[in-house]
């Protein structure tokens, strides 16, 4: 079994509880308020600004071209992210500039940016896969035909492309990083921090 493939199943547990809480389980059924998708919405494009830069920093420190060149795609990947935000954000009339981080959304930024400045390129990818990887899963585990006004969301994160691109960020880890504790550390943080931040978005 490849080093990202063991992650994952270690975190299954965390991934289960994901898959469970209320907030997927509206959008699944399509019951989510508005409001608490829209809050959602929000915090998430200001996440993905983070979630590139920290790209960006493992980029400055890529080992070679042809990981260069993949950090690029995955910054890519990131704007299509974000179209998607633009997208609901156009419909609905929802507001995103200016937005004020929930402590959920600093903490995991914060992980984030603070582990590309200071880690090994390994414990980097580690640390952001759980967020390609975990979505792709979402997005295949749930049916877009019941999600109603959500079921936008789900055909983004279950559609090949972005399959593709999370097997990019794995590909990266499977290559680069170590089967060690800051490894498997950096993995489990963040999906702990995925976690925190679905229950922020039903707390507000």
């Amino acid at each position: 079994m490849s080093l990202s493939a063991q992650l994952w199943s270690d975190n299954s547990d965390l991934a289960a509880e994901v898959l469970a809480h209320p907030f997927v389980r509206g959008m699944a059924e399509g019951t989510l308020p508005r409001e608490r998708f829209a809050a959602y919405l929000a915090q998430d494009a200001f996440f993905l600004e983070s979630f590139a830069r920290a790209y960006a920093l493992a980029l400055v420190r890529s080992p070679d071209t042809a990981t260069l060149l993949v950090l690029a795609d995955l910054i890519a990947g990131v704007r299509q992210e974000l179209g998607l935000h633009a997208s609901y954000a156009a419909s609905w009339g929802i507001e995103m500039t200016g937005v004020q981080p929930l402590a959920a959304t600093s903490a995991y930024t914060e992980f984030l940016l603070a582990t590309s400045a200071t880690q090994d390129v390994g414990v980097i990818y580690a640390a952001m896969t759980p967020c390609m990887r975990l979505y792709a899963w979402l997005g295949r585990s749930l049916d877009p035909d019941r999600a109603g006004p959500y079921g936008q969301w789900v055909q983004t994160y279950a559609d090949p492309e972005f399959e593709n691109v999370a097997r990019l960020l794995e590909g990266l880890v499977d290559t680069q990083a170590d089967d060690t504790p800051a490894v498997r550390g950096a993995y489990r943080r963040a999906m702990g921090l995925e976690l925190a931040f679905f229950e922020a978005a039903v707390a507000g």
